[in-house]
């Protein structure tokens, strides 16, 4: 499956990024909209706002209410763009859509995001059913046989936690299949020694083959992939992963469009080689899924060593 269009959430509204910690540090709804018009003039679908703390830097659930109503109207003053919230606190949302303008957006605003492990589910599904907003389901994660929630190990808990979602998403928000982005999970690949990359671009698969999920979009947190690889290698690694998630069926993608949202050609060596070390990474007869991490990882050292 080849998507004829990659739908960038661009994330650069996000206190991970510099010029997002100085806006919000400061308060500056300039700042902001600055990064919203940078993130609309390279094309982004929409622009993620999310103004919540780091490992470094510590903000709180009030000092963020406190903030939406000037910089949501700040941001809609400069861009049509639909914005991406997200926060796992469903007052968050709810203060959001206080200040949103569905009038001044060219679509739906997206609530990021819904899991079996948000204590205020019931909640969150009810603002998206009020506010006909097109929601993200992490499906990295999944109930585990004594009902707590837990992570993903299999293409089937991905697929099976995607239906549930789908089904109560219809069922009680009203939502069509194309309302809903699920998030498989993205590890990552300096990391994985588990075989989480494949069990993404599995799952994506399966995803797409599933008849009763037509319809369904599909996205990643891209700038996770290259977490831990050399720094040269980020953008390329980013945008080799991008095209094989692409022809396996991805059609979103939380990333920075500044930078990694335009895929590399099939035939590009390092999306070769990036195809290879994952093909390394599966497991064989007789090996635990580690052995083929490791194998993995290998490979993957090999390809950084030649770079270098």
């Amino acid at each position: 499956m080849n998507p004829t269009k990659l739908h960038v959430i661009g994330e650069l509204m996000n206190n991970s990024y510099g010029r997002a910690r100085k806006a919000w540090q400061a308060r500056n709804v300039a700042g902001y909209q600055e990064l919203a018009r940078i993130q609309t003039n390279l094309g982004a679908s929409y622009l993620t706002l999310n103004i919540d703390g780091t490992q470094k830097l510590s903000v709180t659930l009030q000092e963020m209410l406190a903030f939406l109503p000037q910089v949501i109207p700040a941001i809609q003053e400069v861009t049509e763009v639909p914005i991406s919230f997200d926060n796992p606190d469903v007052a968050f949302h709810r203060e959001c859509l206080k200040h949103f303008n569905p009038a001044k957006s060219q679509g739906r605003p997206i609530l990021n995001s819904i899991s079996v492990s948000r204590n205020n589910l019931a909640e969150m599904v009810q603002v998206a059913r009020e506010s006909d907003m097109n929601v993200i389901v992490m499906a990295s994660e999944c109930l585990l046989p004594d009902g707590s929630p837990g992570p993903a190990k299999t293409v089937a808990d991905v697929l099976n936690t995607t239906k549930h979602f789908v089904a109560l998403l219809h069922e009680q928000a009203g939502l069509a299949n194309d309302h809903i982005i699920i998030d498989p999970g993205l590890a990552p690949v300096a990391s994985d020694t588990t075989g989480l990359i494949n069990l993404c671009l599995d799952s994506i698969r399966a995803i797409r083959s599933e008849p009763s999920l037509a319809g369904i979009h599909i996205s990643v947190g891209l700038s996770n992939f290259a977490i831990g690889a050399p720094p040269a290698m980020h953008v390329p690694l980013e945008r080799a992963f991008l095209c094989l998630a692409m022809a396996a069926g991805l059609d979103f993608a939380l990333a920075n469009p500044e930078k990694n949202t335009h895929p590399m050609a099939p035939d590009d060596r390092l999306v070769q080689d990036l195809s290879r070390i994952l093909e390394a990474g599966r497991v064989q007869p007789g090996e635990s899924a580690e052995d083929a991490g490791y194998r993995q990882l290998d490979a993957l050292a090999e390809l950084w060593n030649t770079a270098n």
